[in-house]
């Protein structure tokens, strides 16, 4: 471990970045915090800012608003795009660069840097007409044959965060977020940018129009059949979040009435007032939706996250009205897309359920099952040579329309949802009744969830050391082995007859995870299962 820096030595690199930073507010902040060294709390402060520089991975940048190399600011992301385009210049990509942003604080700004600096770089730059959903800036990544896009967003983070994804485009890129190796490349080439003095700036940019808009909110409209049943009610929320209107809209576009939003929710507010965490997944959160729901008399509820690249949805359940596992809404959308004739691969993840495969082997289905996130779910088909009708991942991501947009997208997943909904309602069923029948086919597939939340990395990092050493041996009475799937992936899989434990650390938040999955026919003996499952769980995990 390098030593920490004198308060001299940490000044100097301090005034340094401040000398390079275009923001005059980051560089007051820097400033304030060095004026008040040699303070113990200000030596920290700064120490942790200039620790490192933020990790640009297979996420793109993610992390807390501040200035210094170890946040996100506008130094940071005009270093990243200035890394970008070269990294686009070295690999010979045609085509524009599009970007698109959020409401979060900074958005805009760092929105705006961007296109700057790649016009800058002699690149044709194409700013989106303004906050605009994740999906919308994927699509049009694929409609305008873009070389790249990028997205200012920090999804479902907390408030504070901001973040930057990026999608490539092209046969090798495939207009799906980037892939090994191509993430450390472009990290090789933000290393590159000594002085931001050395990336010019163009104010050469294009605001783009509606046009591509409207056909990415066409392109929605399709992925229902033009003669489903189309009679149901349904409240959302947009979590102040950028896709309210965007929802409202790809409804009425595909023949239902607008949603019902929850009134407090639906304008964005990068403050996100009441959500310590804005995802859907998190306890608590989809509240007032469902409570929405029970008042108005809905058959759904849908949320999507602020960005809404993922849809999470409630429905009237054996137990009244709840949200719906994103296991349970990812079987339930494939297995009514095969009702309705569709074929191609379907795929998921190592710490999705595993009755997708199932149902997959029965139906004579392609099927894939990748490494976590959507940029290998939507390379699934790399396994299969069969195009990808549809894909998913537990935490409420979903591809309806991959050959629109290659990536999760909580806007058509909100609807082709509706669309099913309304037939199991036209046929006098229910999510509910058709989950049951599934089970009754299948077995019962019980999954669950364990998730740590750290301040301090390190315990993440301890955490899996300690289990790779002395792992465990035996899970609910049963004998299970242990797989470590290193250097592909940072994670553990623990297996045993109808047990599954997938261990890893979040790839976009400070959590260790445990993916849970029990099997068995007896759905109470599932439930049994699981219970004493995550009973033996805790203190492994040190939860």
């Amino acid at each position: 471990m390098p030593a920490s820096p004198t308060p001299q030595e940490l000044r100097e690199r301090v005034q340094s970045w401040i000398a390079d930073d275009p923001d005059e507010s980051a560089r007051a902040e820097l400033t304030a915090l060095v004026e008040a060294l040699p303070d113990d709390a200000a030596y920290a402060e700064l120490a942790d800012r200039f620790a490192g520089t933020l990790e640009f991975g297979t996420a793109g940048l993610r992390g807390p608003l501040r200035a210094g190399p170890n946040g996100m600011n506008r130094a940071v992301v005009s270093r990243a795009a200035a890394g970008i385009a070269a990294y686009l210049d070295g690999i010979d990509a045609q085509g524009p660069v599009v970007i698109g942003y959020d409401a979060r604080f900074g958005s805009y700004d760092f929105a705006v840097d961007t296109a700057q600096i790649i016009a800058g770089a002699g690149r044709v730059a194409l700013l989106m007409p303004r906050h605009l959903p994740t999906p919308v800036l994927a699509f049009a990544t694929r409609a305008l044959q873009a070389a790249a896009g990028i997205m200012v967003t920090a999804s479902h983070n907390p408030p504070q965060d901001n973040g930057y994804k990026v999608y490539l485009g092209g046969p090798e890129g495939r207009d799906a977020q980037i892939v090994p190796p191509a993430d450390s490349e472009i990290s090789r080439y933000i290393a590159e940018v000594r002085s931001l003095a050395d990336a010019p700036r163009s104010h050469d940019y294009s605001i783009l129009d509606d046009v591509v808009y409207d056909q990415y909110l066409d392109s929605v409209a399709r992925v229902v059949l033009p003669d489903s049943p189309r009679n149901l009610r349904v409240v959302s929320t947009a979590l102040h979040g950028v896709g309210g209107d965007t929802l409202l809209s790809a409804y009425t576009r595909a023949g239902f009435a607008a949603p019902i939003p929850v009134a407090g929710q639906q304008r964005p507010n990068p403050e996100f007032p009441g959500l310590a965490f804005p995802n859907p997944e998190e306890a608590g959160v989809m509240d007032d939706v469902l409570a929405l729901a029970v008042a108005e008399g809905a058959d759904l509820a849908i949320a999507n996250d602020p960005d809404a690249d993922r849809c999470a949805a409630g429905a009237p359940m054996r137990e009244g009205w709840r949200p719906l596992r994103g296991d349970e809404l990812g079987v339930l959308l494939a297995d009514h897309l095969m009702r309705r004739g569709e074929s191609g691969t379907f795929s998921t993840t190592i710490v999705s359920s595993s009755l997708l495969g199932a149902i997959c082997q029965a139906r004579g289905m392609p099927y894939a099952e990748t490494l976590t996130g959507f940029k290998w779910i939507v390379r699934g088909p790399d396994e299969t040579g069969v195009p990808l009708r549809f894909g998913y991942e537990e935490a409420i991501g979903f591809c309806v329309d991959p050959a629109s947009v290659n990536d999760k997208d909580g806007i058509s997943a909100a609807v082709l949802t509706a669309e099913l909904a309304a037939m199991l309602k036209a046929e006098g069923s229910s999510i509910q009744q058709r989950l049951d029948e599934i089970y009754a086919e299948f077995g019962y597939y019980v999954t669950s969830q364990i998730s740590l939340r750290v301040d301090d990395l390190q315990i993440i990092a301890n955490t899996m050391h300690r289990l790779r050493a002395e792992p465990p041996r035996e899970l609910t009475g049963t004998a299970v082995e242990t797989e470590d799937v290193l250097p592909r992936t940072d994670a553990l899989i623990m297996r045993g007859p109808g047990l599954r434990v997938v261990v890893r650390p979040s790839g976009t938040e400070p959590k260790l995870k445990a993916y849970l999955e029990v099997t068995d026919r007896d759905e109470s003996v599932a439930a049994q299962r699981m219970a004493q499952l995550r009973a033996d769980l805790a203190p492994i995990l040190g939860a």
